[in-house]
Protein backbone atom coordinates (compact mmCIF):
# COMPACT_ATOMS: atom_id res chain seq x y z
CA UNK A 1 0.00 0.00 0.00
CA UNK A 2 1.31 3.39 -0.50
CA UNK A 3 2.69 5.39 2.07
CA UNK A 4 2.92 2.67 4.41
CA UNK A 5 6.07 2.40 5.94
CA UNK A 6 8.51 -0.60 5.34
CA UNK A 7 8.52 -1.40 8.98
CA UNK A 8 5.12 -3.34 8.47
CA UNK A 9 6.72 -5.87 6.27
CA UNK A 10 9.54 -6.61 8.42
CA UNK A 11 7.55 -8.52 11.20
CA UNK A 12 9.66 -6.50 14.07
CA UNK A 13 8.27 -3.25 15.66
CA UNK A 14 9.89 -0.34 14.67
CA UNK A 15 10.71 0.51 18.33
CA UNK A 16 13.18 -2.66 18.41
CA UNK A 17 14.91 -1.74 15.12
CA UNK A 18 15.69 1.63 16.44
CA UNK A 19 17.02 1.36 19.50
CA UNK A 20 19.17 -1.40 18.41
CA UNK A 21 20.36 1.17 15.55
CA UNK A 22 20.96 4.03 18.82
CA UNK A 23 22.76 1.78 20.69
CA UNK A 24 25.10 1.12 18.11
CA UNK A 25 24.98 4.75 17.18
CA UNK A 26 26.00 5.27 20.49
CA UNK A 27 29.05 3.41 21.10
CA UNK A 28 29.84 4.97 17.30
CA UNK A 29 29.97 8.43 18.71
CA UNK A 30 31.98 7.08 22.38
CA UNK A 31 34.54 5.60 20.13
CA UNK A 32 34.65 8.79 18.29
CA UNK A 33 34.55 11.03 21.26
CA UNK A 34 36.24 9.45 23.93
CA UNK A 35 39.86 10.67 22.54
CA UNK A 36 38.89 14.18 23.73
CA UNK A 37 38.48 13.07 27.80
CA UNK A 38 41.74 11.01 27.13
CA UNK A 39 43.78 13.85 25.38
CA UNK A 40 45.53 14.95 28.15
CA UNK A 41 46.40 11.20 29.32
CA UNK A 42 47.54 10.37 26.13
CA UNK A 43 49.47 13.52 25.39
CA UNK A 44 51.87 13.12 28.68
CA UNK A 45 52.33 9.49 27.97
CA UNK A 46 53.07 9.79 24.34
CA UNK A 47 54.69 13.27 24.15
CA UNK A 48 52.37 15.18 21.85
CA UNK A 49 51.78 18.47 20.90
CA UNK A 50 48.38 20.29 20.55
CA UNK A 51 49.00 20.45 16.75
CA UNK A 52 49.51 16.33 16.75
CA UNK A 53 46.47 15.71 19.30
CA UNK A 54 44.54 18.13 16.61
CA UNK A 55 45.41 16.07 13.85
CA UNK A 56 44.47 12.60 15.32
CA UNK A 57 41.16 13.83 16.78
CA UNK A 58 40.59 15.95 13.49
CA UNK A 59 41.60 15.79 10.13
CA UNK A 60 43.70 11.88 10.35
CA UNK A 61 39.95 10.54 11.21
CA UNK A 62 37.93 13.38 9.50
CA UNK A 63 39.29 12.16 5.96
CA UNK A 64 38.90 8.70 5.27
CA UNK A 65 35.96 8.82 8.13
CA UNK A 66 33.97 11.18 5.21
CA UNK A 67 35.59 10.03 1.42
CA UNK A 68 34.49 7.15 2.21
CA UNK A 69 31.09 7.45 3.73
CA UNK A 70 30.12 8.07 0.10
CA UNK A 71 31.12 4.76 -1.52
CA UNK A 72 29.82 2.69 1.61
CA UNK A 73 26.10 4.49 0.83
CA UNK A 74 26.35 3.08 -2.58
CA UNK A 75 26.93 0.10 -1.08
CA UNK A 76 24.11 0.23 1.13
CA UNK A 77 21.45 1.42 -1.24
CA UNK A 78 22.72 -1.42 -3.86
CA UNK A 79 23.33 -4.63 -0.52
CA UNK A 80 21.25 -3.24 2.09
CA UNK A 81 22.22 -1.18 4.70
CA UNK A 82 21.68 -3.25 7.53
CA UNK A 83 24.50 -5.78 6.34
CA UNK A 84 26.79 -2.46 5.84
CA UNK A 85 26.32 -1.31 9.69
CA UNK A 86 27.16 -4.34 10.96
CA UNK A 87 30.28 -5.07 8.88
CA UNK A 88 31.50 -1.30 9.92
CA UNK A 89 30.57 -2.12 13.54
CA UNK A 90 32.92 -5.04 13.76
CA UNK A 91 35.74 -2.87 11.91
CA UNK A 92 35.67 0.19 13.80
CA UNK A 93 35.68 -1.90 17.06
CA UNK A 94 38.87 -3.68 15.99
CA UNK A 95 40.84 -0.25 15.12
CA UNK A 96 39.46 0.86 18.49
CA UNK A 97 40.82 -1.81 20.53
CA UNK A 98 44.01 -1.40 18.53
CA UNK A 99 44.10 2.40 19.57
CA UNK A 100 44.74 1.12 23.13
CA UNK A 101 47.96 -0.55 21.93
CA UNK A 102 49.91 2.57 20.33
CA UNK A 103 53.09 3.10 21.73
CA UNK A 104 53.50 6.15 19.68
CA UNK A 105 52.18 8.67 17.60
CA UNK A 106 52.68 7.33 14.35
CA UNK A 107 50.37 3.90 15.72
CA UNK A 108 48.22 5.96 17.00
CA UNK A 109 47.28 8.11 13.92
CA UNK A 110 47.27 4.79 11.49
CA UNK A 111 44.60 3.28 13.99
CA UNK A 112 42.49 6.17 14.20
CA UNK A 113 42.83 5.73 10.51
CA UNK A 114 41.34 2.93 10.98
CA UNK A 115 38.78 3.48 13.39
CA UNK A 116 37.74 6.67 10.43
CA UNK A 117 37.36 3.84 7.87
CA UNK A 118 35.27 1.24 10.34
CA UNK A 119 33.39 4.75 11.24
CA UNK A 120 32.51 5.44 7.63
CA UNK A 121 29.75 3.09 7.10
CA UNK A 122 27.62 3.57 10.15
CA UNK A 123 25.94 6.66 10.02
CA UNK A 124 24.16 7.40 6.73
CA UNK A 125 23.12 3.82 6.16
CA UNK A 126 21.44 4.13 9.54
CA UNK A 127 19.81 7.16 8.95
CA UNK A 128 18.25 5.39 5.49
CA UNK A 129 17.22 2.38 7.61
CA UNK A 130 15.23 4.83 10.39
CA UNK A 131 13.73 6.51 7.04
CA UNK A 132 12.36 2.89 5.83
CA UNK A 133 10.75 2.42 9.37
CA UNK A 134 8.66 5.57 10.09
CA UNK A 135 6.64 7.74 7.98
CA UNK A 136 7.35 10.79 7.18
CA UNK A 137 4.92 12.71 9.68
CA UNK A 138 6.92 10.48 12.55
CA UNK A 139 10.85 10.72 10.93
CA UNK A 140 12.28 13.74 12.04
CA UNK A 141 11.43 12.63 15.91
CA UNK A 142 12.78 8.88 14.99
CA UNK A 143 15.73 10.39 13.74
CA UNK A 144 15.91 12.83 17.22
CA UNK A 145 15.76 9.65 19.02
CA UNK A 146 18.41 7.99 17.26
CA UNK A 147 20.40 10.86 17.00
CA UNK A 148 20.47 10.78 21.11
CA UNK A 149 22.87 8.58 20.62
CA UNK A 150 25.62 11.71 19.80
CA UNK A 151 24.97 12.77 23.39
CA UNK A 152 24.48 10.08 25.04
CA UNK A 153 27.47 8.23 23.26
CA UNK A 154 29.56 11.30 24.27
CA UNK A 155 28.30 11.94 27.83
CA UNK A 156 29.11 7.82 28.37
CA UNK A 157 32.37 7.89 26.38
CA UNK A 158 33.26 10.87 28.99
CA UNK A 159 32.28 9.32 32.45
CA UNK A 160 33.36 5.85 31.41
CA UNK A 161 36.04 6.62 30.00
CA UNK A 162 36.99 9.57 32.49
CA UNK A 163 36.30 6.80 35.65
CA UNK A 164 38.37 3.76 33.44
CA UNK A 165 41.15 5.74 32.42
CA UNK A 166 41.64 7.25 36.21
CA UNK A 167 41.11 4.48 37.97
CA UNK A 168 43.40 2.02 34.97
CA UNK A 169 44.69 4.05 31.70
CA UNK A 170 43.52 5.06 28.72
CA UNK A 171 44.88 2.22 27.16
CA UNK A 172 42.24 0.25 28.84
CA UNK A 173 39.59 2.20 27.40
CA UNK A 174 40.06 1.80 23.95
CA UNK A 175 40.52 -2.01 24.29
CA UNK A 176 37.44 -2.58 26.38
CA UNK A 177 35.01 -0.43 23.93
CA UNK A 178 36.60 -2.43 20.86
CA UNK A 179 35.41 -6.02 22.75
CA UNK A 180 32.02 -4.34 23.26
CA UNK A 181 31.58 -3.26 19.58
CA UNK A 182 32.81 -6.68 18.44
CA UNK A 183 30.69 -8.51 20.71
CA UNK A 184 27.40 -6.53 20.03
CA UNK A 185 28.05 -7.40 16.14
CA UNK A 186 25.66 -10.66 15.89
CA UNK A 187 23.24 -9.08 18.22
CA UNK A 188 22.69 -5.92 15.17
CA UNK A 189 22.77 -8.25 12.84
CA UNK A 190 19.84 -10.77 14.08
CA UNK A 191 17.73 -7.92 15.15
CA UNK A 192 18.27 -5.27 12.43
CA UNK A 193 16.72 -6.80 9.46
CA UNK A 194 17.04 -5.03 5.51
CA UNK A 195 14.40 -3.07 4.21
CA UNK A 196 11.75 -4.82 2.17
CA UNK A 197 12.83 -3.83 -1.70
CA UNK A 198 9.80 -3.19 -2.69
CA UNK A 199 8.81 -0.25 0.43
CA UNK A 200 8.64 3.40 -0.76
CA UNK A 201 10.68 4.02 1.84
CA UNK A 202 12.83 1.42 1.06
CA UNK A 203 16.28 1.08 -0.71
CA UNK A 204 16.04 0.29 -4.19
CA UNK A 205 18.29 -1.21 -6.05
CA UNK A 206 20.49 1.52 -7.49
CA UNK A 207 22.14 1.35 -11.50
CA UNK A 208 26.15 2.37 -11.00
CA UNK A 209 25.38 5.98 -12.46
CA UNK A 210 23.09 6.63 -9.24
CA UNK A 211 25.77 8.42 -7.64
CA UNK A 212 26.39 11.13 -10.25
CA UNK A 213 22.75 11.26 -10.50
CA UNK A 214 22.16 11.93 -6.73
CA UNK A 215 24.99 14.09 -6.81
CA UNK A 216 23.70 16.00 -9.71
CA UNK A 217 20.12 16.64 -8.55
CA UNK A 218 22.09 17.82 -5.05
CA UNK A 219 24.20 20.28 -7.23
CA UNK A 220 21.62 22.20 -8.51
CA UNK A 221 20.10 22.85 -5.16
CA UNK A 222 21.41 25.89 -3.50
CA UNK A 223 19.08 24.73 -0.42
CA UNK A 224 21.62 21.51 0.10
CA UNK A 225 24.28 23.74 -0.45
CA UNK A 226 23.64 26.17 1.78
CA UNK A 227 22.36 23.77 4.61
CA UNK A 228 25.51 21.74 4.19
CA UNK A 229 27.52 24.69 3.90
CA UNK A 230 26.28 26.74 7.46
CA UNK A 231 26.44 23.40 9.45
CA UNK A 232 30.00 22.13 8.13
CA UNK A 233 30.79 26.25 9.38
CA UNK A 234 29.12 25.82 12.87
CA UNK A 235 30.40 22.36 13.37
CA UNK A 236 33.92 23.25 13.26
CA UNK A 237 33.14 25.13 16.36
CA UNK A 238 30.48 21.98 17.61
CA UNK A 239 33.52 19.30 17.27
CA UNK A 240 36.49 21.43 18.39
CA UNK A 241 34.56 22.28 21.45
CA UNK A 242 33.76 18.56 22.15
CA UNK A 243 37.08 17.66 21.65
CA UNK A 244 39.06 20.34 23.40
CA UNK A 245 36.73 21.43 26.19
CA UNK A 246 38.05 18.68 28.52
CA UNK A 247 41.41 20.33 28.02
CA UNK A 248 40.53 23.23 28.99
CA UNK A 249 38.81 22.59 31.74
CA UNK A 250 42.00 20.67 33.44
CA UNK A 251 44.20 23.53 31.91
CA UNK A 252 42.04 26.43 33.11
CA UNK A 253 40.03 25.74 35.84
CA UNK A 254 42.76 22.79 37.15
CA UNK A 255 39.86 20.11 37.22
CA UNK A 256 41.41 16.69 37.37
CA UNK A 257 40.74 13.84 35.23
CA UNK A 258 37.78 12.08 37.08
CA UNK A 259 36.33 16.01 37.59
CA UNK A 260 36.68 16.63 33.87
CA UNK A 261 34.95 13.56 33.36
CA UNK A 262 31.74 14.50 35.66
CA UNK A 263 32.07 18.30 34.49
CA UNK A 264 31.79 17.14 30.57
CA UNK A 265 29.67 14.04 30.87
CA UNK A 266 27.11 15.69 32.80
CA UNK A 267 27.08 18.93 30.42
CA UNK A 268 26.41 16.80 27.14
CA UNK A 269 23.87 14.24 29.03
CA UNK A 270 21.84 17.08 30.23
CA UNK A 271 22.39 19.76 27.37
CA UNK A 272 23.09 17.27 24.37
CA UNK A 273 20.10 15.11 25.46
CA UNK A 274 17.85 18.31 25.35
CA UNK A 275 18.90 19.98 22.51
CA UNK A 276 19.11 16.55 20.13
CA UNK A 277 15.10 15.66 21.07
CA UNK A 278 13.90 19.01 21.13
CA UNK A 279 15.85 20.12 17.78
CA UNK A 280 13.22 17.56 16.10
CA UNK A 281 10.48 18.48 18.44
CA UNK A 282 10.58 22.27 17.03
CA UNK A 283 11.45 21.68 13.73
CA UNK A 284 8.66 18.85 13.37
CA UNK A 285 6.26 21.46 15.14
CA UNK A 286 6.74 24.82 13.30
CA UNK A 287 7.91 22.50 10.03
CA UNK A 288 4.46 21.76 9.75
CA UNK A 289 3.56 25.27 8.90
CA UNK A 290 6.68 25.96 7.19
CA UNK A 291 9.47 23.82 6.24
CA UNK A 292 11.96 26.71 6.59
CA UNK A 293 12.06 25.51 9.76
CA UNK A 294 14.17 22.05 9.81
CA UNK A 295 16.77 24.93 8.76
CA UNK A 296 16.19 27.64 10.94
CA UNK A 297 15.89 25.88 14.19
CA UNK A 298 19.25 24.61 14.30
CA UNK A 299 19.92 28.49 12.78
CA UNK A 300 18.94 30.47 15.85
CA UNK A 301 20.81 28.16 18.02
CA UNK A 302 24.05 28.63 16.42
CA UNK A 303 23.54 32.21 16.63
CA UNK A 304 22.27 32.29 20.46
CA UNK A 305 24.72 30.20 21.31
CA UNK A 306 27.72 32.21 20.32
CA UNK A 307 27.80 35.00 23.37
CA UNK A 308 26.77 32.18 26.26
CA UNK A 309 29.91 30.05 25.08
CA UNK A 310 32.19 33.00 25.61
CA UNK A 311 30.46 33.55 29.05
CA UNK A 312 31.58 30.24 30.13
CA UNK A 313 35.05 30.44 28.73
CA UNK A 314 36.15 33.96 30.62
CA UNK A 315 34.76 33.12 33.80
CA UNK A 316 37.09 31.97 36.70
CA UNK A 317 34.95 29.43 38.57
CA UNK A 318 33.97 26.02 36.84
CA UNK A 319 30.50 26.31 38.70
CA UNK A 320 29.43 29.18 36.15
CA UNK A 321 31.01 27.62 33.47
CA UNK A 322 28.64 24.65 33.85
CA UNK A 323 25.59 27.02 33.99
CA UNK A 324 26.83 28.93 31.06
CA UNK A 325 27.36 25.99 29.21
CA UNK A 326 24.58 24.45 29.41
CA UNK A 327 22.11 26.21 27.43
CA UNK A 328 24.17 26.91 24.63
CA UNK A 329 25.40 23.31 24.44
CA UNK A 330 21.61 22.32 24.19
CA UNK A 331 21.03 24.93 21.64
CA UNK A 332 24.73 23.46 19.50
CA UNK A 333 22.97 20.10 19.65
CA UNK A 334 19.40 20.80 18.00
CA UNK A 335 20.80 20.49 14.03
CA UNK A 336 21.02 17.12 14.18
CA UNK A 337 17.33 15.51 13.25
CA UNK A 338 16.11 19.12 11.64
CA UNK A 339 18.95 18.81 8.89
CA UNK A 340 19.30 15.41 8.15
CA UNK A 341 15.52 14.96 8.27
CA UNK A 342 15.41 17.77 4.98
CA UNK A 343 18.27 15.68 3.71
CA UNK A 344 16.46 13.01 2.94
CA UNK A 345 13.22 15.01 1.76
CA UNK A 346 15.23 16.33 -0.99
CA UNK A 347 15.83 13.29 -2.95
CA UNK A 348 13.48 10.38 -3.45
CA UNK A 349 13.59 7.59 -1.40
CA UNK A 350 16.37 5.22 -3.41
CA UNK A 351 18.93 8.06 -3.07
CA UNK A 352 18.49 8.57 0.95
CA UNK A 353 21.90 7.20 2.33
CA UNK A 354 23.69 8.54 -0.73
CA UNK A 355 22.30 12.28 -0.13
CA UNK A 356 23.04 11.60 3.34
CA UNK A 357 26.41 10.52 2.80
CA UNK A 358 27.20 13.60 0.76
CA UNK A 359 25.58 15.79 3.64
CA UNK A 360 27.72 14.12 6.23
CA UNK A 361 30.79 14.24 4.03
CA UNK A 362 31.21 17.97 4.24
CA UNK A 363 29.67 18.63 7.66
CA UNK A 364 32.40 16.06 8.77
CA UNK A 365 35.12 17.06 6.54
CA UNK A 366 34.93 20.66 7.47
CA UNK A 367 33.65 20.00 11.24
CA UNK A 368 35.54 17.45 12.48
CA UNK A 369 38.74 17.30 9.76
CA UNK A 370 39.00 21.16 10.21
CA UNK A 371 37.69 22.60 13.29
CA UNK A 372 39.31 20.02 15.49
CA UNK A 373 42.78 20.42 13.67
CA UNK A 374 41.86 24.29 13.43
CA UNK A 375 41.79 24.83 16.98
CA UNK A 376 44.75 22.53 18.26
CA UNK A 377 47.25 24.69 15.41
CA UNK A 378 45.57 28.09 16.74
CA UNK A 379 46.62 27.05 20.64
CA UNK A 380 49.86 26.36 19.63
CA UNK A 381 50.44 29.75 17.64
CA UNK A 382 48.37 31.58 20.36
CA UNK A 383 50.43 30.91 23.63
CA UNK A 384 53.23 28.14 22.69
CA UNK A 385 54.46 28.70 26.35
CA UNK A 386 51.07 28.86 27.95
CA UNK A 387 48.62 25.85 27.00
CA UNK A 388 46.14 27.20 29.07
CA UNK A 389 45.63 30.63 27.73
CA UNK A 390 46.57 29.48 23.65
CA UNK A 391 43.63 27.09 24.45
CA UNK A 392 41.37 29.43 25.66
CA UNK A 393 42.37 31.97 23.27
CA UNK A 394 41.82 29.33 20.18
CA UNK A 395 38.41 28.50 21.66
CA UNK A 396 37.01 31.88 21.46
CA UNK A 397 38.02 33.08 18.03
CA UNK A 398 36.26 29.33 17.50
CA UNK A 399 32.95 30.67 18.63
CA UNK A 400 32.70 33.00 15.29
CA UNK A 401 32.12 29.79 13.50
CA UNK A 402 28.96 29.48 15.18
CA UNK A 403 27.76 32.81 14.22
CA UNK A 404 28.84 32.13 10.22
CA UNK A 405 27.15 28.90 10.13
CA UNK A 406 23.69 29.88 11.89
CA UNK A 407 23.83 33.29 9.28
CA UNK A 408 23.87 30.18 5.75
CA UNK A 409 21.28 28.01 7.70
CA UNK A 410 18.78 30.84 7.84
CA UNK A 411 18.83 31.96 4.65
CA UNK A 412 18.81 28.52 3.29
CA UNK A 413 15.64 28.46 5.26
CA UNK A 414 13.99 30.09 2.09
CA UNK A 415 15.10 27.91 -0.37
CA UNK A 416 14.52 24.64 1.44
CA UNK A 417 10.81 25.69 1.13
CA UNK A 418 10.79 25.31 -2.40
CA UNK A 419 13.21 21.75 -2.69
CA UNK A 420 11.17 20.00 -0.29
CA UNK A 421 9.73 16.92 -1.51
CA UNK A 422 6.12 15.81 -0.99
CA UNK A 423 6.16 12.85 -2.70
CA UNK A 424 4.84 10.45 0.62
Amino acid sequence: MPGTPARAATNRPGWVILTMLTVTYTLNIIDRQVVGILSQQIQADLQLTDTQLGLMGGIAFAALYSVLAIPFAVIADQKGPAKVVAVSLAAWSIFTGLCGLAANFPQLLLARLGVGVGEAGGAAPSYALVAAHFPPERRARAIGVFTLAIPLGAAIGALFGGFIAHTFSWRVVFIALGIIGIALTPLFRLLVPEPPRGADTAAHRIEPKMLLTTWGILARMPSFWLIASGTAIASMANYGLAFWLPALMQRSFELDLLQTSWFFGGLVLIGGVAGTYGGGFLADRFGRRDRAAYARVPAAGFILATPLYAVGMLSDDWRVAFLAFLIPQAMTFSWFAPVMTATQQLVEPRMRATASASMLLIINMIGIGAGTSTLGWLSTRFAPDDPATGLQSALLTGLSFYAAGGVLLWIGGAWLRRAWREDE
